[in-house]
């Protein structure tokens, strides 16, 4: 699997919890500690995360990391 497809995966999957939460793009990314602009390319794919950025997201969509890379199928 390619870089991009792997961040695809990612986006999409972060995405549909967050949706699945209830929460707005802006909302989420201010629960989280994180700039809207910054989130929304991380749901588009567009942002190659480090652990910690992955494991912050995660914890706000109430998943373990193991949980997160399950939901995106890699």
């Amino acid at each position: 699997m390619d870089d991009e497809t792997l961040k695809a995966r990612l986006g999409a999957a972060i995405r549909e919890r967050r949706t699945t939460l209830g929460f707005s793009q802006e909302s989420f990314a201010d629960s989280i500690g994180m700039h809207r602009a910054y989130y929304s390319k991380i749901e588009r794919g567009e942002r190659n995360l480090t652990i910690l950025t992955l494991w912050r997201v995660a914890e706000g969509l109430q998943l373990s990391l193991s949980e997160l890379m399950k939901a995106s199928k890699l």
